[in-house]
């Protein structure tokens, strides 16, 4: 039986309270006194007798390969062994075996581990109430859906680098307006403002050199909207450096445990689908309140040296002032939206939120819609353009935006139904008088319809559609004449007069 360290140190024990060997080799549960005189003798532990192996149990399959791979290790550092493995087999066919690639990874291990320099983490020391770190963790994967419909999105996620406070609000972009959310949310939810707001070099903070302000050494500059941020709160910008995300390490190391909190809390809820954004973006913020429960002690050491909230929140949208085009299109952020065509050639300002835009005309808001995501994209109400189609029945078919004429895919079944049963601008004609009808009543009973009519061998057209959408109304009734006698109210009238 092998003779372990805490053997040993028991025996050395008992030897310096003057007990014998036999003694102190029953008390470490050794078998003989000679390996209790054995390392009196020696004066070592037994992990401190190994010694490393010097010689091999088994033959270097790669010795002779090996020069030559440590050469393209050296000019690609980067090369996995894998990959390396791959092109020796390709090189010797029949050489090397599968159960070999463990041996080579081991190998090449080892080469990186004396050979390749590694950037070391440099702990830091972090002081109450100093900086507030701001990254956006995407949340995409934990597979959240709003009434069945999924959600890609996004945390703007902060944490107070003394404390590890955290907080954060939902977004669907890394936009200014979504970092003006989060950031105000964040110091209103504290109620005190730290010295300094750290984020990355995201497109919301900073810009080019020379897009707005050139700096002078080649370092991005903060965007005019950053910096309004920031002065109405009073805090100082910084970023980190290009290509050094690990410098936002407090915020970067807590997306990974806030993600998997937020997966256990999933488990535990069952279910993944929420009846709102709004409940959703609550059950967030009940797992970051739950997580920051153990930091209260440290949080109130940064509260005591923050200073007070500004008397006033600062207006986290964005405006901009737009003309109507004659396709009754307005664009905004490199995406088209649709407005009433009764706004044609007319000036309209657009609030642009982080999840919708309010369009207004006159200081009244005339529409609100979604807010798309990325560029050229488009979002086409056929309730603004329907009119228009219906007195130029021609300019459907090759109609640039003729997929958001379509609301469901019942409606389309039932354009390619009609193509096969009707000429083709007859077809569009009925079409169009059908989406027509979807306008003016409810979108749903017309896909009802639609699907109904669909299942069934006859032909139909939009008045088919409209007498089972539109009811028959019912006959008014027809009231006969009535003869109003006014003799008693003259005799009620004599009555009263005589009595008076």
């Amino acid at each position: 039986m092998t003779t372990t360290d805490a053997q040993v140190r028991i025996m050395m024990r008992e030897r310096k309270k003057g007990r014998t060997q036999e003694q102190a080799a029953v008390s470490a549960n050794v078998r003989s006194r000679k390996t209790v005189a054995k390392y009196e003798r020696l004066e070592q532990l037994p992990s401190e007798l190994v010694q490393p192996r010097q010689y091999r149990t088994r033959q270097d399959v790669f010795v002779e390969d090996w020069p030559t791979l440590e050469a393209m290790l050296q000019a690609a550092p980067h090369l996995e062994a894998k990959t390396l493995f791959t092109w020796l087999c390709e090189q010797h066919p029949g050489k090397y075996e599968e159960g070999q690639l463990r041996t080579l990874q081991r190998r090449v291990a080892q080469w990186r581990a004396l050979n390749q320099e590694q950037v070391a983490v440099l702990e830091q020391v972090h002081r109450p109430g100093e900086v507030l770190q701001t990254d956006g963790v995407w949340l995409t994967e934990l597979g959240i859906t709003i009434q069945g419909v999924a959600l890609p999105h996004l945390l703007i996620h902060s944490v107070l680098s003394y404390s590890n406070w955290e907080w954060g609000v939902i977004a669907q972009s890394e936009s200014l307006n979504a970092l003006r959310n989060g950031v105000q949310s964040t110091v209103q939810k504290l109620g005190a403002v730290p010295q300094s707001h750290q984020t990355d070099n995201g497109s919301a903070a900073t810009c080019r050199p020379g897009a707005e302000a050139e700096t002078g050494n080649g370092e991005r500059a903060y965007t005019e909207g950053y910096l309004q941020l920031l002065d109405h709160y009073g805090m100082q910008p910084r970023t980190t450096h290009r290509r050094s995300p690990q410098e936002n390490g407090d915020v970067e190391s807590s997306n990974g445990g806030l993600k998997r909190a937020l997966e256990q809390q999933l488990l535990l809820r069952g279910s993944r689908d929420f009846a709102t954004l709004a409940d959703y973006e609550a059950f967030v913020q009940r797992v970051l309140q739950q997580r920051n429960q153990a930091r209260q002690a440290r949080l109130a050491e940064e509260l005591a040296v923050m200073r007070p909230l500004p008397a006033t929140q600062l207006v986290t949208h964005t405006h901009q002032r737009v003309r109507v085009a004659r396709t009754s299109l307005i664009r905004v952020q490199n995406n088209a939206y649709s407005v009433p065509t009764s706004l044609i050639g007319q000036y309209v300002n657009v609030h642009i939120h982080e999840w919708h835009l309010e369009v207004y005309y006159q200081s009244r808001c005339v529409l609100q819609v979604p807010r798309l995501i990325g560029t050229r994209q488009y979002r086409i109400n056929y309730r603004h353009v329907i009119g228009s189609l219906l007195r130029k029945p021609g300019g459907f078919r090759d109609y640039r935006y003729r997929d958001a004429l379509f609301p469901t895919l019942v409606f389309q079944r039932a354009w390619e139904y009609l193509q096969q049963v009707y000429a083709p601008r007859k077809a569009d004609l009925i079409y169009l008088r059908i989406l027509h009808l979807s306008a003016q009543h409810l979108e749903a009973d017309v896909a009802v319809a639609l699907t109904c009519l669909l299942e069934t061998p006859a032909h139909w057209d939009d008045t088919t559609v409209a007498e089972l959408v539109q009811p028959p109304r019912p006959e008014t009734p027809t009231l006969a004449p009535l003869a109003v006698d006014l003799q008693p109210y003259d005799q009620l009238l004599v009555e009263v007069a005589h009595g008076a």
